[in-house]
């Protein structure tokens, strides 16, 4: 399987310079399999929806993977894909299904379980390698985290079979990594990527068409399990969206809209060998306009995360918000529809949707530290004070 055939015109391929460093190609690192033959790690990346932002360059120097999912960074066993030179990549030309690939390397068969993903630092030579461009805003540099020598650590879980390939995808989520501090107009990168084995080019993708009049770029279609998004992505001017790639299984679709409740299809799922369709042109989805209410607290440590769920009846709960943190003084805030998400079991046939009009307003905040969690239970009509989180 080639992703560069997945690569949109414009997107140039990066000349890689491979190495594997650490346990080499013999196996000899931690979890090495000795005298079997090497298997191939093929990264590429792609990226969820950014908030607010007209540009988000990340300029990537290498990735690291290891069998031990506890190996510090100057443990043997490391094997690399270096990028050479650095390369600077602006993640929002890589919405709506766009790959890039980053490169390749042999390796040890077997399973890796952490993987550093290295940026290039900020310095006099790129002071802008990652950056940020606000909409309507400057081009401006943000502070990447300080663990970044070592790069940001991943939890992985790939198996790379012996003589052949397995092919991954990092998820940069540019949405939640940006984060605005406070008036002073600058941004932390705050990291938050997944790594998505892919096995088929067929498959592993939905598609669909949301209507021209809510295809602004703020706009979001995610689908999530249990609560929880496994993709999203912006549909493109025309409406129309691509989620890929997606593991298989079943999920629930939610678009969200300034000004419109929420709509859900239910129950949608998800192949290796083919792609599966939401709706046609001819059918797209227009979630009723409504009233929005603020939602604002503070939360400490101001690293923690906050977002909104609604539950609807019978379940499940679904992430409906993603409520910014600022990284200084941890205030947060967002707003709320008023109105009943709009709910609709996936069909080939046309989506019917219906009002869920019990939950209409009724949000559980949740705040998460850590493996430490806090939720309030707020109704959007009524919201008069502000919400606060302490975590010890």
């Amino acid at each position: 399987m080639k992703f560069l055939s997945l690569i949109s015109a414009g997107v140039i391929a990066a000349t890689l310079a491979l190495s594997s460093c650490g346990g080499g190609g013999d196996g000899g690192g931690i979890g090495g399999t000795g005298s079997s033959a090497p298997g191939t790690m093929r990264m590429s990346l792609t990226d969820a929806p950014a908030c607010g932002h007209d540009a988000v360059y990340v300029t990537i120097d290498r990735i690291r993977v290891h069998q031990d999912s506890t190996a510090a960074d100057t443990a043997s066993g490391w094997q690399d894909i270096v990028v050479s030179p650095a390369r600077r990549i602006d993640l929002l030309t890589l919405t709506n299904g766009v790959l890039t690939e980053l490169g390749e390397a042999s390796l040890p068969a077997g399973r890796y379980t952490q993987m550093r993903l290295v940026l290039a630092a900020n310095d006099t030579a790129q002071p802008r390698a990652n950056a940020v461009v606000p909409t309507g805003g400057t081009e401006t540099e943000m502070t990447t985290p300080s663990g970044q020598q070592s790069g940001i650590k991943l939890d992985l879980g790939i198996d790379v079979p012996a003589g052949q390939v397995a092919d991954v995808v990092l998820d940069f989520d540019a949405c939640k990594s940006v984060v605005k501090r406070g008036n002073s107009g600058q941004f932390n990168l705050k990291p938050v990527i997944s790594a998505i084995p892919v096995r088929a080019d067929a498959g592993m993708r939905v598609t669909g068409h949301v209507d021209a009049a809510i295809a602004t770029g703020h706009t979001t279609v995610s689908l999530q399990f249990n609560g929880t998004p496994v993709k999203a992505t912006v549909p493109d001017a025309t409406g129309r969206f691509v989620l890929y790639p997606v593991p298989t299984g079943t999920y629930d679709l939610v678009v969200s809209a300034e000004g419109r409740v929420t709509a859900v299809v239910r129950g949608v799922p998800v192949a290796a060998d083919s792609q599966t369709v939401i709706n046609s042109q001819a059918a797209r989805i227009l979630p009723p306009a409504t009233s929005s209410r603020a939602v604002t607290g503070t939360v400490s440590p101001a690293s923690a995360t906050v977002r909104a769920l609604q539950t609807l009846s019978g379940g499940p709960t679904l992430e409906t918000t993603w409520l910014p943190v600022d990284p200084v003084s941890g205030a947060f805030g967002g707003a709320l529809p008023d109105g009943a998400p709009v709910v609709a079991p996936f069909s080939a046939s046309p989506l019917v949707f219906a009002a869920d009009t019990s939950v209409a307003g009724s949000y559980t905040v949740e705040a998460t530290s850590g493996p430490a969690r806090q939720t309030r239970s707020i109704t959007a009509v009524d919201l008069t004070s502000s919400l606060t989180f302490n975590f010890p």
